[in-house]
C-alpha cells in the first residue's frame, strides 16, 4: 500500500536555518497588486476622456441632404503640466469640437496642435497649467513578457485599468492612411472602443506606448504605438503642427521578380511596379511611366511599397535623388526630386 507522507503548511519560525523562508501565492499576488496600483496612482491623474462632435451628412429617402452632430470618445493623457495631450488620430480625426474631461471631472475645450495619420498620433492642448502630467519612458528597452499596464475609457466607462504583458515586439500595423507603423507593440493587456490614445504603463509608472488599436474578434491581440515614436511626432507637432514626408507621386503594386532576373539586374529582392503616375507629380516631370518596375531610390533596395515610403523621409523634400526603375528588361537610373506630401493624406 502507497503511504501518503502529509508536508505542513504552517508558517516555518525565521530562526530556523534549516528552512529557508520561501513566499507563498499571497505574497506574489500582493507584489505583482502592488506594481499595477503603485503605476496606475502615478499615472491616472494624467489620463483624460477625449469626447468629439463631428458634423455629418446623410441623404434621405425623399434625396434631401441633412446634417446631424456625431459624438465620438476616446482617451488620452497629459504629457505636460501646461495641457499637452496625447491621444491617437483616429479618435479626433474630423472633429468639429474637441472637449476633455481632466481629473475630478472636470471639463475643458481642447484645441487640436496637430495630427499624423501616418502614425496615429495625435497631440491636443488644454488651455491651463500645473495639471497632473504622466512620464514618458523608453519603449526601446521593453522586453517580451514584461508587465504593462492599459488606463483609458474603454466604452464609456471612465478610468478603467487593464493588465498583460508585452506579447511581442517590433510588429507593424497599418493605419488607415495606408502606411505601416513600425516598432508596434503587442500585448494582451485588454482594449477595447474607447481605450485609443490612453497609455500603456510599465510597472514604474512611465509610458511606453499610446493604445491604438484591437483585433476583432480576436481576444489578447492589441496594440500600441511605442512611445519613442509617439514622442518624436508630438514634438513634431507641437513646433510645426504637422509630419513633413516627401513623395513622388506614383501608385503601384509589390512585385516579386523572376530570380533569374534578380540576379542579371544585380538586385536583392523585388520591386515596385507602377500602375499610375500622378499628372503633375515628380514622378511625372522626371519622366517616370505606368509599367517601370521601381527597384532602388538612391541606391537604396526598393523591394515594395513600405520601403519606399520608409525612404521618402522630411530630408529628401526637394533634393535631387536618384530612382532605379527597370523599363524593357533594362536597368535605368532617373533623377527626381520628391515633393512635400499633404499634411494629411
Amino acid at each position: 500500500m502507497p503511504v501518503l507522507r502529509l508536508v505542513s503548511t504552517a508558517a516555518v519560525p525565521s530562526g530556523d536555518p534549516a528552512a529557508p523562508h520561501t513566499p507563498g501565492d499571497a505574497e506574489l499576488l500582493d507584489a505583482y497588486s502592488r506594481a499595477v496600483v503603485n503605476a496606475v496612482e502615478r499615472v491616472g491623474p494624467a489620463v483624460v476622456r477625449v469626447d468629439v462632435g463631428r458634423r455629418v451628412a446623410v441623404r434621405g429617402r425623399d434625396g434631401r441632404r441633412r446634417e446631424y452632430d456625431r459624438e465620438g470618445h476616446g482617451s488620452g493623457f497629459l504629457f505636460t503640466p501646461d495641457g499637452f495631450v496625447l491621444t491617437n488620430s483616429h479618435v479626433v480625426q474630423g472633429a468639429t469640437r474637441i472637449t476633455v474631461e481632466l481629473e475630478g471631472g472636470r471639463r475643458a475645450a481642447a484645441a487640436l496642435v496637430g495630427e499624423d495619420p501616418h502614425t496615429d498620433v495625435a497631440v491636443l492642448r488644454v488651455d491651463a497649467t500645473s495639471l497632473p502630467f504622466a512620464e514618458l519612458g523608453e519603449s526601446g528597452t521593453l522586453r517580451v513578457g514584461q508587465l504593462v499596464i492599459a488606463i483609458g475609457n474603454p466604452l464609456g466607462f471612465q478610468s478603467t485599468v487593464t493588465a498583460g504583458v508585452v506579447s511581442a515586439l517590433g510588429r507593424s500595423f497599418r493605419t488607415v492612411s495606408g502606411r505601416l507603423i513600425d516598432d508596434v507593440i503587442q500585448t494582451d493587456a485588454a482594449l477595447n472602443p474607447g481605450n485609443s490614445g490612453g497609455p500603456l504603463v510599465d510597472s514604474r509608472g512611465r509610458v511606453v506606448g499610446v493604445n491604438t488599436a484591437v483585433i476583432l474578434p480576436a481576444q489578447g491581440i492589441c496594440f500600441a504605438v511605442g512611445i519613442s515614436t509617439a514622442a518624436w511626432v508630438a514634438s513634431r507637432l507641437i513646433r510645426d503642427g504637422r509630419i513633413r514626408r516627401a513623395y513622388i507621386g506614383v501608385a503601384g503594386q509589390n512585385l516579386t521578380l523572376d530570380p533569374a532576373a534578380l540576379r542579371a539586374l544585380g538586385m536583392p529582392g523585388g520591386g515596385i511596379r507602377i500602375a499610375s503616375v500622378e499628372p503633375d507629380s515628380p514622378a511625372a516631370q522626371a519622366g517616370v511611366r505606368p509599367g517601370d518596375i521601381i527597384v532602388a531610390l538612391d541606391g537604396e533596395p526598393v523591394t515594395g511599397v513600405d520601403e519606399l515610403h520608409k525612404l521618402l523621409t522630411e530630408e529628401r523634400i526637394g533634393r535631387p535623388v536618384v530612382l532605379g526603375i527597370v523599363r524593357n528588361g533594362e536597368r535605368v537610373e532617373v533623377p527626381i526630386v520628391p515633393a512635400e506630401l499633404g499634411a494629411v493624406a
